[in-house]
């Protein structure tokens, strides 16, 4: 595994977990990462890595309201 370094102001309160989480989130909504990749990166379960997803704002799935929406009426 590649190691980077991130130089971040120390003024910033936020964990190595929460910066991991952030960046894994957005590779895996970005579809670059699948949830599994995502959840090696961060250091925790599938499961776990899905269950917090929320609390990044990002959904475990791609489609929209309005495509989910159009997929019932057309059901």
């Amino acid at each position: 595994m590649k190691t980077i370094t991130l130089r971040v102001p120390e003024s910033i309160e936020l964990t190595e977990h929460d910066y991991l989480m952030a960046l894994a989130s957005k590779l895996y909504e970005d579809g670059k990462f699948s949830a599994g990749q995502a959840a090696e990166l961060v250091g925790v379960s599938k499961q776990t890595f899905i269950e917090t997803l929320g609390k990044y704002n990002v959904s475990l799935f791609s489609e929209s309201i309005d495509e989910l929406n159009a997929d019932i009426a057309n059901a």
